[in-house]
């Protein structure tokens, strides 16, 4: 799925690496990309709810995982062929910014194109997530150190967005989520032409059904270790799915003010497990790492859980404050197993595959789960939490046993050579 990343071919780190001027730009880029989806994401369940939608929250969290699997085939076709990797960002930035900051006005006497619109700005976000990446790993010459350091400038932005829109602004419930989030989706537009030049991967190559649909990647699944990987990650991100889509609507529910401020604090904790990276890879592995995150997400809802009995802030705090577990070991560590398992001339598309199957098949099939079950132990406007978080609890312990038996570390080998590396 080399769309999603943009850069399926690209052949080596640009000279200079990550040091100086270039890591302090890619730094930036990545503090404004989480600040423009951590500026929405999080509070518009709430909006929602504010404005008679809250039946349709599964659905609007179903968005950008369908966008994640349909944006691949669009790019794959026209950005890795005809544009540079920094310009396909700066558009689709641009124009989803704009969309971002029309949502309040064109859904204020029509809220049935709340969902449309917000689809549409899913189908220009979601491939930016690959991209920042890509343009991040092409820039740097050591995974494990550098992409960590770069990445925590992303949490920032996040942690900034959530301050600005729930403390500053008291906007859990108001449009302010969309004015922030669109004005600085438009201003990253504007600056991502200024980051360093990425060739388009595949230019004057014929377009294929094989390279569009990602279908190197699946080569990869031939090997015992990275099927288990994508099996499991596909597996986690079902479960992974009921927080995203219902934990501040929770969170309001349990009478924790100002919930996006307080569930940023899930992010502080990211910023200090991010910068722990480096360290915590040479003494645990990749294999350990991932399975310390998703063990993470049987604790968080764990506490969920008993919090819904008692509405005690200090469990609900607790399941939040894991999030730097929860999210790093996982989401951060699995991109760095792509990249050390995947050959240069499949990087990118293999990356981009990875995204698929969590960020859209796995999210997908959670927030779809996740509506029905909520919607099932609703009764008038009161849901039964209790209920609702013991399902993910059990189903990201069940994935996380399967794993640990299972998954053979294999990171240390030599990247995987398939018949597409000899072309």
């Amino acid at each position: 799925m080399s769309g999603i990343t943009g850069s399926s071919e690209i052949s080596a780190p640009s000279a200079g690496g990550a040091g100086g001027a270039i890591a302090t730009r890619l730094s930036v880029m990545m503090f404004l990309e989480f600040l423009i989806w951590g500026g929405w994401y999080v509070t518009v369940g709430n909006y929602m709810g504010k404005h008679g939608m809250t039946d349709q929250i599964g659905t609007v969290y179903s968005l950008c995982p369908i966008a994640a699997i349909i944006s691949p085939f669009f790019l794959g076709m026209i950005a890795d062929r005809y544009f540079a990797t920094q310009k396909v960002l700066g558009l689709l930035s641009l124009v989803g910014g704009v969309i971002l900051v029309s949502v309040p006005s064109l859904t204020a006497n029509n809220t049935g194109l709340f969902v449309p619109l917000l689809f549409a700005y899913a189908l220009c976000f979601m491939p930016t997530l690959g991209l920042t990446s890509s343009l991040t790993f092409h820039n740097v010459t050591d995974q494990e150190k550098q992409f960590p350091v770069i990445r925590v400038f992303g949490t920032i932005g996040w942690i900034a967005a959530n301050w600005i829109v729930s403390k500053a602004l008291h906007g859990d419930e108001t449009p302010v989520q969309f004015y922030v989030a669109g004005g600085a989706s438009i201003l990253l537009g504007l600056y991502s032409f200024s980051l360093p030049n990425t060739p388009p991967p595949s230019a004057g190559k014929k377009a294929t059904f094989r390279d569009i649909a990602g279908l190197d990647s699946l080569e990869m699944l031939k090997k015992p270790s990275f099927f288990v990987f994508i099996l499991c990650s596909l597996l986690i991100c079902i479960p992974l799915a009921f927080y995203y889509a219902y934990a501040a609507v929770f969170v309001k529910a349990a009478n924790v003010p100002d919930p996006a401020f307080h569930m940023s604090f899930g992010q502080i904790g990211e910023i200090f497990f991010m910068l722990l990276m480096p360290m915590l890879f040479a003494r645990l592995g990749v294999k350990y790492m991932l399975i310390a995150g998703m063990f993470a997400w049987v604790a968080r809802y764990g506490l969920f859980t008993v919090a819904s009995n008692n509405h005690s802030m200090a469990l609900v705090m607790g399941g939040i404050l894991l999030h730097g577990i929860c999210y790093d070991f996982f989401f951060v560590t699995g991109q760095i197993y792509v990249d050390k398992r995947a050959s240069h001339k499949i990087r990118g598309q293999v990356q981009g595959f990875f995204v698929l199957v969590t960020q859209g098949v796995g999210m997908l099939i959670g927030a779809q789960a996740a509506q029905k079950i909520a919607n099932s132990v609703t009764v008038g406007k009161e849901v039964n939490w209790h209920s609702l978080w013991i399902i993910p609890t059990g189903m990201a312990l069940v994935i996380g046993i399967i794993f640990l038996l299972a998954f053979k570390d294999d990171s240390n080998e030599p990247p995987v050579e398939i018949a597409a590396d000899a072309a």
